[in-house]
């Protein structure tokens, strides 16, 4: 058995879910945050067995795409006595972070 973990970003979140759902996948959803932009972000795990793991991997590598956006970027290490002008930033947001890890024990009360 594998569990795996979904970093997304939130405006995928529900469609992905919904999609694994459909093919009888259970998962459980945690708000997260990045590090770099601050931004929301959408933490999904799911436990399944071994020969379901590429099946599964695969729904979030083709619904997740990554996308490039305009935004500010925050600046938390600057002094009080600095001035700060935000200045535009093109990034890449979207896409997946996933994690595949062994399981040695499920239990399921």
């Amino acid at each position: 058995m594998k569990l795996i973990m979904a970093i997304i970003h939130d405006e995928d979140a529900f469609h992905i879910m919904d999609i694994l759902n459909e093919k009888g996948y259970s998962v459980t959803k945690l708000a997260s945050t990045g590090g770099f932009l601050r931004a929301g972000n959408t933490t999904l795990i799911c436990g399944v067995e071994d020969e379901k793991v590429d099946d599964l991997v695969s729904i979030i590598e083709k619904k997740c795409k990554g996308r490039r956006q305009i935004t500010s970027i925050n600046s938390s290490n600057m002094s009080a006595t600095e001035s700060y002008v935000p200045y535009p930033v093109e990034v890449t947001v979207g896409g997946a972070t996933i994690f595949v890890l062994n399981v040695e024990e499920f239990k399921k009360v």
